[in-house]
């Protein structure tokens, strides 16, 4: 199968599942709370749960990726999500709908990154860290698409009639495309098969780290990863409130604008340098920029300027993290077991994120505004040092593909 067309479509489901499991939740939260007489931390509480539930299951989602194939992964997660935002949407109680939330949070890991970056390594292993940083900028287009258009939807129906239409792009949009995904690889698989010797197997890739350096170098990198995360969250979630508390409140909207646009031009731009950096060395770079926009916020704030800053360099770390954490574990690993490897990487950072907010709100309660953003710098740093830990030992036997 092109990659480019496997790209492309994944690009609209991606899009289309971020934005109706993920993005849209901060837009009509305030209605289902209202609905149910649940305060808005409390909803949002009952989202973190969510993404724990669904970090927890990503291990096991990913083995079956290796074991059954991402397009089939997917093709099945359409439908899990198109029932998850129908029972979301036919919720009645507060109960009905936390549990909702949950099953939207498990389709969500069946549908987005982990199972679309194993199918491009799936689709050709020597490719995919060109076609993971294609998607990642066609699909960091999805909270600048779904965030208005949620709002523009909910301006015209309630929460319970936006899941339903969501529920159908699922099921209209998204389920064809996983299928003929789905199709389309095992196709390219069983002609690659012995049974058809004229047509040449692609090789597996192999990982830049020996053998026996790999537990070490793995754990290493869950660590770097799980401190992005930790950041990342607690910036996204609570951004306006974070800026309102140092003085921006005027301008916290305005600041917070920038954040896409900046994801997205990292993305453009590692797209047409691929290849003069490693991964790691990206890993390193997207980690630096952390504790670097946390010092610019700390030392400026309430600047205007300093905040665009701050805005942009952490929208830069953000839009490269999001491509080494699915192009890293490649270059490390290699491509056997990249789905599993990968589905243990995202539990550990969704388990992180859905602490993060709550974390920060207890430090800015207890330490105010600058000491909770100076532990978060320290902590960012921590990250650097452990994507510099890990080192490149060079697998002499990557040489041969």
């Amino acid at each position: 199968m092109n990659p480019g067309m496997a790209v492309i479509a994944l690009g609209l489901t991606q899009i289309i599942g971020y934005g109706t499991l993920y993005y849209s939740f901060s837009v009509l939260a305030p209605a289902m709370g209202r609905e149910f007489g649940i305060s808005t931390e409390w909803m949002f509480a009952a989202f973190s749960v969510s993404l724990l539930v669904s970090g927890l299951s990503a291990p096991w989602i990913g083995a079956w990726i290796d074991r059954a194939g991402a397009g089939r992964v997917m093709t099945v997660g359409s439908l899990v999500a198109t029932l998850a935002l129908a029972t979301a949407a036919l919720a009645g109680n507060s109960i009905l709908l936390v549990l909702g939330l949950i099953a939207i949070q498990i389709a969500s890991a069946l549908v987005q990154y982990t199972s679309s970056f194993t199918l491009l390594v799936q689709i050709n292993p020597a490719r995919a860290q060109r076609t993971i940083t294609q998607l990642t900028l066609i699909a960091g287009f999805s909270s600048t698409l779904f965030w208005p258009f949620t709002s523009w939807l909910h301006d015209r129906l309630d929460w319970h009639q936006v899941y339903w239409l969501f529920a159908a792009l699922h099921l209209f949009l998204c389920f064809p495309v996983h299928a003929w995904l789905m199709v389309r690889t095992r196709t390219d698989v069983g002609r690659r098969s012995d049974l058809d010797p004229a047509v040449p197997s692609r090789p597996p890739l192999i990982g830049v780290i020996e053998a026996s350096a790999r537990p070490r170098a793995f754990a290493l990198m869950l660590v770097g990863f799980a401190i992005q995360s930790f950041v990342t969250s607690t910036f996204l979630v609570h951004m306006l409130p974070m800026l309102t508390g140092l003085g921006l409140a005027k301008a916290s909207v305005l600041v917070a604008s920038v954040f896409g646009p900046a994801q997205v031009l990292s993305r453009f731009t590692n797209m047409m340098f691929a290849g003069k950096l490693s991964q790691r060395t990206l890993a390193i770079i997207a980690s630096v920029f952390l504790p670097l926009a946390t010092g610019i916020l700390l030392l400026t704030a309430p600047n205007l300027a300093g905040a665009f800053a701050f805005a942009i360099v952490f929208g830069l770390s953000s839009g490269l993290s999001s491509i080494v954490q699915g192009t890293l574990p490649l270059e490390l690993f290699g491509s056997d077991g990249y789905g599993k490897r990968l589905g243990r990487l995202t539990s550990v950072r969704l388990v992180v994120s859905s602490a993060a907010p709550f974390a920060f709100a207890l430090m800015t309660e207890r330490l105010g505004y600058p000491a909770a953003l100076t532990i978060i710098a320290a902590l960012s740093t921590l990250a650097v040092f452990a994507f510099l830990a890990i080192g490149s030992p060079v697998n002499p036997r990557r040489k041969t593909h």
